[in-house]
């Protein structure tokens, strides 16, 4: 799967889930070793895209991670929850 359909997939999964889905924000950026994926929704909604004790967003990203290239080279993809903390 390409880096633009794992980003199609990632609103895909996270729209459903916020009360406001025009605030779902996804940033890319690469590494030598990742593909990097910032989710950043809005400050109401980043409850519910990471759960109770993060099981929302641990299923988030076994979905992502489970998605990426299975070949030998292919880099990690690594999905970040921005929690708006930092």
């Amino acid at each position: 799967m390409t880096e633009t359909n794992l980003e199609t997939l990632i609103r895909t999964l996270v729209t459903p889930l916020v009360k406001h889905p025009d605030a779902v924000r996804i940033t890319e950026s690469e590494t030598d070793r990742y593909h990097r994926y910032v989710l950043d929704v809005h400050p109401a909604d980043v409850g519910r895209v990471i759960g109770r004790q993060g099981h929302v967003a641990s299923a988030l990203r076994t979905v992502v991670e489970g998605m990426r290239s299975k070949r030998p080279n292919s880099k990690k993809v690594r999905l970040v929850i921005n929690d708006h903390r930092h």
